[in-house]
Order: structure tokens, then sequence, then C-alpha cells
């Protein structure tokens, strides 16, 4: 049977990486930036992001003429967090964790085949990375969120990412080999907690735990991120942790809130 195409489907899947692209960007985008990220051209990148803008979807900073989230979006957000109590069961652990460390916490989310940070919880410790906030996407695989979920897989998924690696990882392919995500992946399932040696971003470390929903599947992750004098070696089993047990604590209340 062939299967019928559906009416508007380009337009939704094209207004739906518009609003990613900006909401990656929280100080805003200006409209060459969208275009040279959506890979579409400028007048359909200016005729969609009008469109959401009077819908109130998007902004346009009057001062910049930068591109931001709209209103609407966090009236959707507030009702969307009634179904996924994210703050709620995550906050307290990202809390516990920027206090006993000093480092930047966060949670990230899966979204198919990408990890989304959704939550931050600044650590005192006075220089940070900057690596990571609200909104940033990474594939899976790259950046110790991503690692930590990866991981915990199963092995015919995670294959079936390193097969084609270079064009699942992107940009990130570069400073993250396949035979490196490798030995990481195995090294997290060792250890339980994973680590981004400065992967991403030179000098920028991160270490992450994942959570797991009620079937046992990585769903989310905890990390903490920080500068690498801060994540040597001998400070990396009390990082770990203190992740894997804030990580159990959040695994536990959503199974607890899925029942």
């Amino acid at each position: 049977m062939t299967s019928v195409p559906v009416q508007g489907a380009q337009v939704v899947s094209r207004v739906a990486a518009l609003l990613r692209i900006v909401a990656r960007k929280p100080e805003g985008i200006p409209l060459v930036g969208v275009v040279r990220e959506s890979g579409l051209t400028r007048p359909t990148v200016h005729r969609l992001l009008t469109s959401l803008a009077s819908e109130g979807l998007l902004d346009q900073d009057a001062g910049t003429g930068k591109w931001v989230l709209g209103p609407e979006i966090l009236l959707m957000s507030s009702v969307a967090s009634a179904r996924f109590p994210l703050e709620e069961v995550a906050r307290p652990s990202l809390r516990r964790l920027a206090e006993e460390t000093g480092e930047s916490a966060f949670f990230s989310i899966r979204r198919g085949l990408e990890t989304v940070c959704v939550l931050r919880e600044e650590g005192s410790f006075p220089i940070r990375s900057f690596v990571l906030h609200e909104g940033v996407r990474f594939p899976l695989g790259v950046a110790s969120a991503g690692t930590a979920i990866m991981a915990f897989l199963p092995e015919a998924e995670q294959e079936e990412l390193l097969a084609r690696w270079d064009s699942h990882a992107g940009t990130f392919a570069k400073g993250h080999p396949a035979d490196v995500v490798r030995e990481n992946l195995k090294r997290t399932r060792q250890t339980g907690y994973a680590v981004n040696p400065g992967l991403v971003l030179e000098g920028s470390w991160g270490m992450g735990a994942a959570v797991f929903d009620a079937k046992g599947r990585p769903t989310c992750a905890l990390s903490l991120t920080g500068i690498e004098p801060r994540f040597r070696e001998d400070r990396q089993e009390f990082l770990g942790r203190l992740l894997m047990e804030e990580a159990h604590r959040i695994t536990m209340a959503l199974r607890s809130a899925e029942r």
C-alpha cells in the first residue's frame, strides 16, 4: 500500500525546526543566523518567522532585530509542565548538586536522537563553563548527558548510531571521533557516569548520569559542567557518586509519578 503524504507536513516540519533554532539562543538570533542554520531561503524564513510572530510564538526585538521566543510558548510550556513535572522532580537534585560541588548543574531530556537541556542551577564556584544552558541540543553521544543516555541504550541502537556517526554527530563529529565515543560509552557503563574531557569545548569538562523510566530506559540525565581543574581524576569519583545518587532519586520519583 502506497503511503499518502500528509498535507502541509513540510510546513509543520519547517516551523518546528525554526522554533528549535530560535530556542537555542536565549539572547536571540538574527534572521541571517536562522537562514544559515535552517538551510532555507531567506524569503521562506522571513515569511515563516513573521507568521509565527503574528501568532505570539515568536517575537522580534525592536532594538536588535533578533528573533526570540514569544509569550505563547510560555503559556504552552506552563500547560505542558503539568504533564511533565520536571521542575518539581528535578530541581531539588540540581540544587543539592550545585551546593555540594560548587559546579553548575543541569537536567537534560532525550528528544529523538538528541538531548535538550531544560533546567539549570548555578554553582558557587566563580569560574563557569557556558557551553550548556536551557534549550541547548546535542546529538546523543555528544557531551556528558548524551553520553550517559546513549551508554545505557540497547547495544543495537548504539551500534546503529555509531555506524553513521559522522552524519549523526554533524559538526561535533570532529571533536567526538567514533572510536573515542565508543570508549567513552564503555567506560560509562562500567562506572555508571559519563565524563566529557573538553570534547565540546577545550578546557570545559562535564560529567553526567542517566535517569531511567519505568521500563528501565534512559530518558533523561543530570550533568555537571565546569573548568578542567575542577574535574581532575581524584575528584571524579566524588562527583560521579553524587550524580548517580541524585539520578536515582529522580528515577524513583518519576516512576512513582507514572503509577
